[in-house]
């Protein structure tokens, strides 16, 4: 190996320790407050928006429900996704095709976290970057569109591999574009063989259904691991 090889090596791994000690800083500190955090990660128009403001309209109804919106510039989705009702923060990276922990709180630090119940990361719509970097979430879930085809888990096995929960989203889409549900669930097992995979559909809120159930679920597990470390 070269010395260019071996010294970007060396910067990589000494980022991503940085990083993880921040979001292991992060993640004390949303378990202290009893925060659940959603780390949500996709390629860009696999549906994220669409799917967080569906998810919050229905959640704000049951816990106090909040969102940071990574993208490179605009803010869009924060604007889209205010009309929820719950508390949003765009976060416009530049040029960086993902976030960082440092990145998350830094727009979290006016935040009253005990005044937050679920707080939803919609990373930057990338497949590769945010894989590697832990923002102290307690689940990553990976969205997989209809319309981007059946062999994203295969390439890019790492992100898919990292999901606690894979979201097929667009299925009211799969049959005009041809998906083949069955193919991309045994590529996402090739890679992941333990997380759960479900079909969504913002445009049909029945679709989400099971998307919810899981998502309870998470949450009330996490409320229980934070009432037993906390008494």
């Amino acid at each position: 190996m070269n010395y260019e090889a071996k010294r970007l090596i060396e910067i990589r791994q000494g980022v991503l320790s940085k990083n993880d000690q921040l979001a292991a800083e992060l993640r004390r500190r949303f378990h202290a407050a009893g925060v659940f955090v959603v780390n949500l990660l996709s390629s860009p128009g696999a549906g994220k928006t669409s799917l967080l403001e569906a998810t919050m309209r229905a959640m704000l109804a049951e816990c106090r429900v909040a969102a940071l919106v990574g993208d490179l510039a605009t803010d869009n989705d924060a604007r889209r996704l205010a009309r929820s009702g719950g508390l949003v923060r765009q976060i416009q990276t530049g040029d960086m095709c993902h976030l960082e922990a440092d990145i998350v709180a830094r727009h979290l630090v006016d935040w009253d976290l005990s005044a937050i119940d679920l707080l939803f990361i919609e990373n930057v719509g990338n497949l590769v970057c945010p894989a590697g970097y832990d923002l102290g979430e307690a689940a990553r879930v990976v969205l997989l569109s209809t319309t981007e085809g059946e062999d994203k888990p295969l390439k890019y096995p790492s992100t898919f591999a990292t999901a606690d929960a894979v979201l097929l989203t667009k299925i009211d889409l799969a049959e005009a574009v041809e998906f083949d549900r069955a193919l991309a669930e045994e590529n996402i097992r090739a890679v992941n063989p333990r997380a759960p995979i479900v079909a969504t559909s913002a445009r049909r809120a029945g679709g989400l259904d099971d998307w919810m159930a899981w998502l309870r679920k998470q949450m009330r597990n996490h409320r229980r691991d934070v009432d037993v470390t906390g008494s």
